[in-house]
């Protein structure tokens, strides 16, 4: 049998949580919770095998309880669910401790079949996650060998042209010529893929290559 604490803190999310595993053969609910603490508490003194744990709760939310059993109670296998598909708090729950992350859109089969794998010792990622992962990545890859093929001073003039400042300026602030900054200019436009300044810096956000 698979004990399972459900913590999240809206009863009515519990209450559909508790109704799609009732019928569900070996996999047994024992307790609720509607924070981290909680949570602790019930793992404290209840036998449970798997705990399906919201991110954001009030009083202790989901990533640092995870961090707590997870020194406390390293048998307990934590389930992170969120509605929240950004890649940050996935990682956040996988950092912290968590096996396995959900989103709260995800069917029955898929949390039965995330369960089961965790109480089994291996982790999971439902499909969905796992494109946000990859996108994330593949995202960061992308900024990562932009910034590899960018030079130290094409950077720096590229901070400097989003900043504001002229070619004199930036020449003065840099002690390197105008021609130059004109040259690294002319660069940084290639690189960007912009056909003038504005695009330039807008293309530099968008990259994340300046905040």
């Amino acid at each position: 049998m698979i004990n399972v604490l459900i913590a999240d803190d809206h009863q009515m999310f519990i209450d559909g949580i508790k109704a799609l595993l009732r019928d569900i053969p070996g996999v047994k609910v024992v307790g609720e919770a509607s924070n981290g603490k909680e949570a602790i508490l019930h793992c404290n003194s209840t036998a449970v095998d798997v705990v399906i744990m919201d991110v954001n709760m009030p009083e202790m939310d989901g990533v640092e309880a995870t961090k707590e059993l997870c020194k406390t109670n390293k048998k307990i296998k934590i389930l992170g669910l969120s509605m929240h598909r950004d890649r940050h708090f996935i990682a956040d729950m996988l950092k912290s401790g968590a096996s396995g992350y959900i989103l709260k859109n995800t069917g029955k089969k898929d949390l039965v079949d995330a369960i089961h794998t965790l109480h089994s010792g291996e982790a999971y990622v439902s499909e969905e996650v796992n494109r946000i992962l990859l996108s994330s990545f593949l995202k960061d890859s992308a900024k990562y060998e932009l910034n590899e093929r960018l030079s130290g001073r094409e950077t720096e003039v590229l901070e400097s042209i989003a900043i504001g400042l002229t070619t004199l300026e930036i020449g003065e602030k840099l002690f390197i010529s105008k021609n130059t900054v004109e040259t690294h200019r002319k660069n940084l436009l290639y690189k960007l893929k912009a056909k003038n300044t504005a695009e330039l810096v807008n293309n530099a956000y968008k990259r994340g290559l300046i905040n």
